[in-house]
């Protein structure tokens, strides 16, 4: 038998925690979270392992450390990142890592498969008992609504976490030692670019918009790996009604049999929908005469303190109904987790006010889409925005938002390209640029939206960009905005 058919033989027996994974030379790439849960899970079932990874952080030499007393071989540095050595019987990658890379590339070549820890996680449920994935993507809104689901199961008694890339690795979660019950899992377009065979009991794509291009290529491309999120779905695949590109998603997905397609809408929901009727969540699809509807709650229990919930907010709520209901979990669960969520942090946060101006955190905002519904939930706006754009367009953003900007405050490494599509849909609209490129430079935005502001204005801080640029992530940008927002507001919240 050929080398690469005697390891697509073996491969396609690894798929529970019991199977035959000693003997098995893999390669893990990356040491992040996942790629060191990966490494943990292989070395206890006996496979040889290498890790590879870049320059390491302190954390990051104490894992390989462990790693190596465990048996693993570990290098660092790119200097080792140039092919699969010899006898690599299978490469497991970091989610990051884009197939274009010359590592990824020189596997290709080789024909040595590659998977993500969300493919070596879903092959080493165990056996019998597996729990049920409910499994999310979206361009936005994916935490928000996983953290809601994960909520409201737990909500139904059930043993239940949120895992993938919220947070938890899902290796670990699968191989939990008290089992869960059921997991809310969060999929970006690299874990599922990474995946083949996953089969989720139920599956949502909240939206599709243009997100992470100079990673797949192409729209056409990121729109394909968002749908592989319902491939071989196995009850019920939810989509936004409100998005037609989601429903197109699910009309070309290969579902096993009788999984049926379910919609959420901000409107009137018809037969199999879930959406908003009199103020009220409404679940026409989960009943047993979808003439009538289950009462979920209502929008007003969606609301943080004073503030109404934002549409998109309460879309996701309806998406994590839907998926909580496919699952049999009975209305009043869905409303006490509902309500009794706490919203996570940087995802549209009134961080304070002062002067008649409140300072709005949307930080998470890290692609056009996410900002443009944070704009659109907002009248006379100082948008503080600008980062790293990722090849994204904001014509589109820019355009629609126009008529409620007060002003623009712009910093981070594309502040320009906005710039000039200011300049060009909203010519009369101030814009000021930050040039410091330390993170003092939110400092000089908050500042320079504080003297723009009016009384009744919001500063919103929704980036369109990522953040990597200026400083750790998003929420470390999100933490200076408000900072700094409280400083000069004088607010104490």
């Amino acid at each position: 038998m050929p080398v690469d058919d005697g390891r697509r033989t073996r491969l396609a027996a690894l798929d529970h925690a019991d199977a035959d994974w000693a003997g098995l030379h893999v390669v893990v790439f990356g040491l992040g979270v996942s790629g060191y849960a990966a490494a943990d899970a292989l070395l206890q079932r006996g496979a040889h392992l290498t890790v590879l990874s870049g320059a390491p952080t302190d954390h990051q030499r104490e894992q390989a450390t462990v790693l190596e007393i465990l048996g693993a071989v570990v290098r660092f540095g790119a200097e080792h990142q140039q092919r699969p050595g010899p006898g690599t019987d299978l490469v497991v990658t970091s989610p990051g890592i884009p197939p274009t890379h010359p590592y990824m590339r020189a596997a290709a070549a080789a024909a040595v498969p590659v998977w993500g820890e969300v493919e070596l996680a879903w092959r080493m449920r165990p056996r019998e008992g597996a729990a049920p994935w409910l499994s999310i993507t979206g361009t936005n809104g994916k935490t928000t609504t996983v953290t809601m689901l994960e909520r409201i199961l737990q909500a139904g008694g059930l043993r239940a976490i949120a895992a993938g890339n919220v947070g938890t690795p899902l290796v670990e979660a699968v191989l939990h030692p008290q089992p869960y019950d059921v997991l809310a899992v969060e999929l970006s377009t690299f874990q599922l670019h990474w995946s083949s065979s996953l089969s989720p009991y139920a599956s949502c794509c909240l939206n599709v918009a243009p997100d992470h291009l100079d990673w797949h290529g192409s729209y056409e491309e990121y729109r394909r790996m968002k749908g592989r999120v319902y491939e071989r779905t196995q009850r019920a695949c939810v989509y936004n009604e409100d998005d037609s590109t989601t429903r197109e998603l699910v009309e070309d997905a290969d579902v096993v049999d009788g999984a049926r397609a379910i919609g959420f809408t901000l409107g009137l929901p018809g037969p199999s929908m879930l959406g908003v009727v009199d103020g009220v969540l409404a679940d026409r699809a989960f009943v047993p005469d979808r003439r009538y509807a289950a009462q979920l709650c209502t929008v007003a229990e969606l609301a943080a303190g004073d503030e109404a919930p934002s549409p998109h907010y309460v879309a996701d709520a309806l998406a994590a109904a839907a998926l909580a209901r496919s699952y049999d979990v009975p209305p009043a669960a869905v409303r006490a987790g509902l309500v009794g969520y706490t919203p996570q942090p940087h995802r549209g946060q009134v961080v304070a006010t002062g002067a008649g101006v409140r300072w709005i955190d949307d930080s998470k905002a890290t692609n056009p889409g996410a900002a443009a519904a944070a704009l659109r939930a907002v009248e006379h706006v100082v948008w503080v925005a600008g980062g790293q754009l990722k090849g994204a367009d904001v014509e589109d953003l820019v355009r629609d938002a126009a008529p409620r900007l007060r002003a623009a405050v712009l910093l981070g490494a594309d502040r320009e390209v906005i710039a000039q599509v200011l300049r060009r849909h909203a010519p009369d609209v101030p814009v000021v640029q930050i040039d410091s490129i330390q993170t003092d430079a939110m400092d000089l935005a908050v500042t320079e939206a504080a003297r723009l502001a009016r009384p009744g204005d919001v500063v919103l801080l929704a980036p369109a960009a990522a953040s990597k640029d200026m400083f750790s992530g998003y929420p470390e940008r999100g933490d200076l905005f408000a900072q700094a927002a409280r400083r000069v507001s004088g607010a104490g919240r």
